[in-house]
C-alpha cells in the first residue's frame, strides 16, 4: 500500500501552492511509503498531489507516481492494488492503450480515459484513488467497495485537501485540529466514529464504495457506486453440496488473487478457522512454506492461541514466526498508537497487531493476508447467534405488542440503570422495546443509550438531549428495509455491520496498525465476489441451532481437521482488564481522570472515577468502556490540546 495526498486551491485568496506544503504532506506517512516519493503542482499552481510508495508490484521506477496517463490530461495518485489489472490490461492493449509500466496503477489510468468514472465498476482491489482531469477541470476521488483503505479529505474556503491519513491534513495551515462533537458522542457507542464524519472537526472520509467527484465551481459529488445489499432474493435453488463447492471456488480464487506481489507475502494466523483457512488454500498454490507470523502475550496465557497456531504451521508445513508481548511493549506502544490510529480506533487489539505486524516486517515479509471479513458474511460472532434467537424467540412477536404497553415495561425498567453485567444488558434490551427502536445496533456497542447520559457532563448531556446514535443505525436499517424489504433480520445485522463496523472499526484498525510497520495487509474473505455470494446465503445455512458460520465450516472439512472447525470460537483480544489494574492503570489517573481533555465539558468525570474505582477492586470489568475513553483522551492530548 501507499500513501496518498493532495490540495486543490480551486477557489481559495493567495498565490501559488508551495511544493515543500505538499512534500510535508506527504512525508507525514512516510511509514505508508518508505521505498519512493513524489509530488506534482497542476492546474498552473492550484493544485498539489503527493505520494509515497511502498513498493509492490514492479519494482522498478515505472511504478512513480503521481503518474500520467496516455497525455497530461490525466494524473493518478493511487493507495492500494488492482488484482484483475493483467486481464483488463489485455484487453486495454488491444484497444490501443500503450503501457510505460507493469503496474496496477496504469490500468486505472487507461481505464478512466477510456471509460470516464464508470472505471471504477471494472477494477477488483483494495483502494484509495485520487484523479485530477485537467481537461475537464475536476478531482475525482473513490474508495473501495468493501472499506479496506480509508481516504479522508476537507473543504473550507475554496480549498479541498485529501490525504489516506488525517495527519497529513493537519500539516495544511489553514487546517486547525479541534473536536466535532457529534462524532464524539457517537463514537462513545461505536467506539469509531461513523463515515462520513470523523472526531476532526471539518475533516470527513470518504465512506466505503463511494465515489467524490469535485469540479472547478467547488461543488461536490458524492455517490456510491456498489453497496453490500444482499440480493433481491437468497439463491435456495442450490443445494448445500453446491453451496459448499461454490465458497471454496471463490475463496481460491480470492487467495490467489492477493498472493499477487513481487515482494515476500505471508499470513497472520491465530490458529483459528479463518486465518488457517488463508494459510491452507495459500499452501495449496506454492511450491515453498507459507510465512506465517503469531503473537502472544506473556502471563495471560488465556489469550494465547500459540498451540494452535503451532499446529496448523506444522500441519501445512509453514515458516513460522512468533513473537511474545507484555504489559511493558503495549505501555511503550501507546504514544505511537495515537499517532498512527489518527483518531481514536477503541479496540485494544491493536497492541498486539501491532508486534506481529513488526514481526512480519523485520522478517522482510511486506504483504500478509489477514482474517477480517469471515465471521461478520458468514454470522460467525456468538452474539450474532444470540441476537436472532432473541429477534426470532421473542422480539418480532412482542413489537407486535402495543406500544404503549411496552413503554410501561420500559418505564419499570428505567430506575434499575445501575445493575450490570447480563441485568443491565436485559434492562437496556426493554428500554428499546418500550422506545420502538431496534433490537440490533451493531456488533461492538459499549456506552448504549442506558449508560451513555451518566457518562456525559450535564452541560454536554443538555445539548444531546432528544438525540441518539439511533441515527446512525437507522439510517443504514431504513435504507436497507426499504431497498431490500424481504430480507431477513440476520440479512440486515451483517449489512449493519458492513457498512459500520467492518469498515470504520475492524479494517481501519488493519490498515492503520501494518501500515505503521510499512506492512500491506490483504483480506481476502472480503472479496467482493464473496461478499455478494455469502449475502445471498439463506439464514438456514449460515447459524444452525446455536452456533454460526456453518455453511463455511462445512465447506472447509476437506481442507482443515474437525477438531479445528468445531472448537469453541476464541477472538483475537488484549488483556486489558488484568493490565489496567497493573502498570497500565498509571495512565488511567494521568491520561484519562486528569486529562487537559477536563478543560472541556464532555465527560462527567466523578462517574468515570467510580468505573475506574470499581474495575481496580475487581468489582466490576470495565476495561472496554475504560479503553476507549482513555484512546479519547490520549487522542485530544495528541491532537488537540498540546499544553
Amino acid at each position: 500500500m501507499c500513501g496518498i495526498c493532495g490540495v486543490w486551491e480551486y477557489g481559495a485568496a493567495g498565490g501559488q501552492l508551495e511544493r515543500a506544503l505538499v512534500e510535508r504532506m506527504r512525508d507525514e506517512m512516510t511509514h505508508r511509503g518508505p521505498d519512493d516519493a513524489g509530488e506534482l503542482i497542476f492546474d498552473g499552481g492550484r493544485g498539489g498531489l503527493g505520494f509515497r510508495r511502498l513498493s509492490i508490484i514492479d519494482l522498478s521506477e515505472a511504478g512513480h507516481q503521481p503518474m500520467r496517463g496516455c497525455t497530461d490530461d490525466v494524473w493518478l495518485v493511487f493507495n492500494g492494488e488492482i488484482y484483475n489489472h493483467a486481464s483488463l490490461r489485455e484487453g486495454l492493449e488491444q484497444r490501443g492503450h500503450r503501457y510505460a509500466s507493469r503496474t496496477d496503477s496504469e490500468t486505472i489510468l487507461h481505464l478512466y480515459e477510456e471509460r470516464g468514472l464508470d472505471f471504477v465498476h471494472d477494477i477488483e482491489g483494495d483502494y484509495a484513488i485520487a484523479l485530477w482531469d485537467a481537461r475537464r477541470e475536476k478531482l475525482v476521488l473513490v474508495r473501495d467497495r468493501i472499506g479496506v483503505k480509508p481516504l479522508y479529505f476537507y473543504q473550507q474556503q475554496g480549498r479541498f485537501i485529501f490525504a489516506s491519513e488525517i495527519k497529513a491534513i493537519l500539516q495544511h495551515p489553514a487546517v486547525t485540529a479541534d473536536v466535532d462533537e457529534e462524532s464524539l458522542y457517537h463514537y462513545l457507542t461505536f467506539m469509531t466514529t461513523p463515515a462520513p464524519r470523523t472526531l476532526f472537526r471539518d475533516i470527513k472520509k470518504l465512506p466505503a464504495g463511494h465515489m467524490l467527484v469535485i469540479g472547478r465551481d467547488g461543488e461536490v459529488n458524492i455517490s456510491q457506486y456498489w453497496d453490500a445489499l444482499p440480493p433481491e432474493q437468497t439463491n435456495e435453488t442450490r443445494s448445500e453440496e453446491e453451496h459448499h463447492a461454490e465458497i471454496l471456488r471463490l475463496l481460491r480464487a480470492s487467495i490467489k488473487k492477493r498472493m499477487m506481489s513481487d515482494v515476500p507475502f505471508g499470513v497472520f494466523l491465530s490458529g483459528g478457522v479463518d486465518s488457517s483457512t488463508n494459510v491452507a488454500l495459500m499452501a495449496e498454490q506454492m511450491s515453498r512454506p507459507v510465512e506465517t507470523f503469531t503473537v502472544g502475550f506473556r502471563d495471560q496465557e488465556y489469550l494465547n492461541e500459540l498451540d494452535s497456531a503451532r499446529e496448523v504451521a506444522e500441519r501445512f508445513g509453514t515458516h513460522h514466526h512468533e513473537i511474545i508481548i507484555d504489559e511493558q511493549d503495549a505501555l511503550s506502544f501507546l504514544p505511537d498508537l495515537v499517532f498512527h490510529q489518527d483518531e481514536p480506533i477503541a479496540d485494544p487489539v491493536c497492541v498486539p497487531l501491532y508486534y506481529v505486524s513488526k514481526l512480519a516486517r523485520d522478517s522482510g515479509t511486506i504483504v500478509v493476508q489477514v482474517g477480517e471479513g469471515s465471521d461478520e458474511i458468514f454470522s460467525g460472532y456468538a452474539n450474532y447467534v444470540r441476537h436472532l434467537q432473541l429477534y426470532e424467540r421473542f422480539w418480532q412477536h412482542a413489537e407486535k405488542f402495543p406500544l404503549a404497553m411496552r413503554s410501561a415495561a420500559s418505564a419499570v425498567a428505567r430506575p434499575l440503570l445501575e445493575a450490570t453485567g447480563r441485568k443491565r444488558i436485559m434492562i437496556e434490551l426493554i428500554r428499546r422495546l418500550g422506545a420502538d427502536e431496534p433490537l440490533f445496533w451493531g456488533g461492538v456497542v459499549i456506552y448504549d443509550d442506558s449508560m451513555k447520559p451518566r457518562a456525559l457532563s450535564p452541560q454536554m448531556r443538555a445539548r444531546w438531549q432528544g438525540r441518539s446514535s439511533l441515527e446512525v443505525v437507522n439510517s443504514y436499517l431504513e435504507h436497507i428495509g426499504s431497498v431490500r424489504p424481504g430480507s431477513d433480520f440476520l440479512a440486515r445485522m451483517i449489512y449493519l455491520e458492513l457498512k459500520l463496523r467492518l469498515p470504520e472499526l475492524l479494517l481501519m484498525r488493519v490498515d492503520k496498525i501494518t501500515m505503521a510497520t510499512s506492512v500491506e495487509a490483504r483480506v481476502p474473505f472480503l472479496d467482493h465476489h464473496l461478499v455478494e455470494y455469502a449475502m445471498g446465503l439463506p439464514r438456514s445455512l449460515k447459524v444452525e441451532g446455536a452456533s454460526g458460520k456453518h455453511v463455511l465450516k462445512r465447506a472447509l472439512e476437506e481442507i482443515l481437521p474437525r477438531d479445528l472447525l468445531y472448537s469453541p470460537k476464541r477472538g483475537f483480544g488484549a488483556p486489558v482488564r488484568e493490565w489496567f489494574r497493573a502498570a497500565l492503570g498509571k495512565w488511567l489517573d494521568e491520561h484519562l481522570l486528569n486529562s487537559t481533555m477536563r478543560r472541556r465539558d464532555f465527560f462527567d468525570y466523578t462517574f468515570i472515577a467510580r468505573l475506574v474505582d470499581e474495575h481496580r477492586r475487581g468489582a466490576r470489568d470495565w476495561s472496554a468502556h475504560l479503553w476507549g475513553l482513555l484512546n479519547l483522551s490520549l487522542w485530544y492530548e495528541r491532537w488537540i490540546d498540546r499544553g
